[in-house]
Parts: C-alpha cells; structure tokens; sequence
C-alpha cells in the first residue's frame, strides 16, 4: 500500500513541472509578442545618420536643360528644289561659305539659260548701236570738213578779188556771186555743226536707253542667277551645324528648313526646372551649370512665361568663360540659388524627402542604441542639404536610410 502512493506522488509532482514549464514558455512568447517595436533590430552598419546642424545655407533649385546658342541662323528653302548632294551632317564646324547642301532645280536653270540669251542680245544690240551712231558722226563729221575746206578756199578767193575789183581786173558781179556763196558756205558749216552736236545729243540718248534695257535684263539675269547661286546652301556664319533636317534626293519646298546654324562662341544653358518650383526664380539670380566636368557660374536672364509638361524653361548667362568641351545642344545640370537661408537649422538629405513638406524619420535616442519615430518639417532645398522648420534642434542625430519596410514600427533597436 505505501508503495503505491509513493509512485502516485512521483507522478503527480512531475505533472505540476510540465505545466509550469509550459506556462513559463507561454509567458514569454506573449512577452515577446507584446513587447514595444523596438524590439526590432537593424544592424548600425545597414544604416546612414546625420546629425542637425546649423548655420548659413544657400537655397536652390536644381533642373536640366541643354546649351543653346545666342546667335542662331535658320536657313530655309526659298524656292522648290530637290537635294543633289549632302555636303556637311549635324555636328561638323562650319564657317560663313562652309556648303552643306547642294540642291537643284531644272525649272530655274532653264529660265537662267534664257535670261543669259536675252542679256547677250541686249549687249550686242548695244554694241551695234555704239557702232552705227561711231559711223553716222564720222560721215557728218566728213561733210563739215569738206565745207569747212571749201569755206577757206571761198575766203581766199573773196580775199583776192577784193583788191581785183578795186581795180577793175574782176567784175563787180563775180565779186559779189563770190560773196554770195561764202556767206551761204558759213551757214552751211553753221548749220552742219549744229547737226553733228544735235546728233551727239539723240546719239547719246539712244545709247542710254539701249543701256538701260541692257542694265534691265543684267539685272533680271543677276536676280536669276542668285535663285540658282542659293541652291548651293552655305552656312552664313561660323559655328556648329545643329541641324539638317533633309535627306539626300528629297524634294523641298519654299520655306521647309533645310539647316539650323548657331554660333559656339555665344552660348545660353536652357533650363527646365518644375513648374512648382519656377515662382521661386527670378530675373538676376546666381545659377551654376554643370558642363561635363566643369562647374561654370551664370545669371539667370529670362524665364518663359510658358509651361510645358509640368516644366518651365529658365535661360541662363554664362558669366565666365566656357571650356573648349561646350557645344551647342550639350545637355547640361543646373544649380539656380534662389535665396540665402542665415542661422537656419539643417541636415543632409534624407531618402524620399521633399522640400515644403512634413515628413516622419527615425531620431536616434540619446544612448544611439534605439531610435523612435518623429515628425519633421521640412523648408528649403539645399542640393545636399535640407533646411528644417520645426520637429528637430541643434544636435538631434536621425536616420537618412530608406525606412520604409519599418513604417509600422515606432521604435527600432540598433546593434553593432
């Protein structure tokens, strides 16, 4: 019988063990299963902190653009063509007689071959006239030397009966028939040498409006050959060739674009900033614009009214000399500085943060060893840095890390 209860009581004790055991683990799972978030873990290494600070930043705003130059040339087809020959592509450096095109048009050629036609008639019809009016006034210049010949013979023989008559060895009546016939002879060079000088006058006009027209057709066949000259496309200034948008054998018509000239020595950045951040540039503002590698100072000049996919373009003057790298339509970065922000509290920029907003990070306590979430509100952007308004002070160290797989955590435990 005591053998019994003995073996009932071993039994019954080790019961009791089982179940506290089993409460115990019980316990701890619910402990662990209620315990605040900062039981969660996040190695120190997986994470990137900075700490508040405070001081002088220089608000800006960032966009990208392309550079374009000040001094653009388009040049367009004045009269339909077709293009023969593609001289010179998109890129190539170009002077003012640089050709880049060459294009033809039968209908203008032809009309060019008539016109030279018409401009030989009209010179030789000139040159014949010059010839006719050279043989007219020889001929009545002939006539005035046989009178004028005859007149000096009439005047010595006037001369020398003069003195006969006295005398009685000439009759009064061959004196005077004498007489008679110089006078006449002086009318006659008279008359014949106002003749030759009226002559000169009509000769001269017709010779000028003989000219006129010959002026009249060289200019029609100059105007003709200019059409056909300017289908041979030339640059017209020095500078890069940005664009040609024509294809060899391709017909053209007047005013379609056949190239897009711009000078590398005056250039603009054109910039696209976001239309929410634009009511923040201004006229007159410091701007740097990144060039390959080169960091070059500008001024904001213009800013375009417009907006055009969420974005407005901002033009911007370079302020010091570019390097040899800058070409038109280089794609470029930019840095406008809208305003310095004095004695303001700041911190690097966090993952996913905007500017003008309020936005929750992870603070880290003051042993570093846990951090708990806390609401900041954000100012002005800074490139790297963001200006805070409220939520944070001198000092306060929080996570920069994207955080998001923790967002339903309030706390979070760091370790080494």
């Amino acid at each position: 019988m005591d053998v019994v209860k003995h073996k009932a009581k071993k039994q019954s004790n080790k019961k009791y063990l089982m179940t506290g055991a089993a409460l115990l683990c019980v316990s701890i799972l619910g402990w662990v299963a209620l315990k605040p978030d900062g039981e969660r873990k996040i190695q120190r290494n997986d994470i990137v902190t900075a700490q508040v600070q405070r001081g002088t930043l220089q608000a800006e705003i960032t966009g990208f653009g392309v550079l374009r130059s000040n001094s653009q040339k388009l040049i367009t087809a004045r009269y339909p063509a077709t293009i023969d020959e593609v001289v010179l592509k998109p890129g190539a450096r170009v002077t003012p007689d640089s050709v880049i095109l060459r294009m033809s048009n039968p209908e203008m050629e032809q009309e060019l071959e008539r016109s030279l036609m018409a401009l030989s008639k009209e010179e030789a019809n000139l040159k014949r006239l010059a010839l006719d009016n050279k043989r007219e006034l020889l001929t009545e210049s002939s006539k005035l030397s046989e009178l004028r010949a005859e007149y000096k013979k009439l005047a010595l023989k006037k001369t020398a009966e003069t003195e006969l008559v006295e005398k009685g060895i000439v009759s009064r009546l061959s004196y005077n028939t004498t007489v008679l016939e110089y006078e006449q002879l002086q009318e006659s060079i008279d008359i014949q040498e106002n003749r030759m000088a009226q002559l000169k006058l009509v000769h001269e006009q017709a010779y000028a409006i003989q000219e006129g027209q010959m002026e009249q057709q060289k200019a029609q066949h100059q105007a003709i050959q200019d059409r056909v000259n300017r289908l041979t496309v030339r640059a017209g200034m020095s500078g890069i060739l940005q664009r040609s948008p024509v294809e060899l054998g391709q017909s053209v018509i007047a005013g379609q674009e056949l190239a897009l000239v711009g000078s590398e020595d005056d250039l603009v950045g054109l910039i696209k900033v976001s239309q929410s951040q634009a009511e923040r540039v201004q006229i007159g503002q410091a701007a740097t614009v990144k060039i390959r590698n080169d960091q070059v100072a500008a001024k904001v000049q213009r800013i375009t009214p417009e907006v055009q996919d969420g974005m407005v373009e901002v033009e911007v003057a370079f302020v010091a000399e570019l390097s040899s790298s800058a070409r038109p339509e280089l794609s470029v970065d930019a840095k406008i500085f809208t305003k310095a922000l004095e004695n303001t509290l700041y911190i690097e920029r966090p993952v996913n943060v905007r500017t003008q907003s309020t936005q929750t990070l992870f603070k880290l306590d003051d042993s570093g060893d846990a951090a708990y979430r806390a609401q900041v509100t954000f100012g002005e952007d800074a490139g790297r840095y963001l200006q805070i308004t409220s939520g944070a002070k001198l000092g306060d160290i929080f996570i920069l890390s994207d955080m998001a797989s923790f967002k339903e955590s309030k706390t979070i435990g760091i370790i080494n």
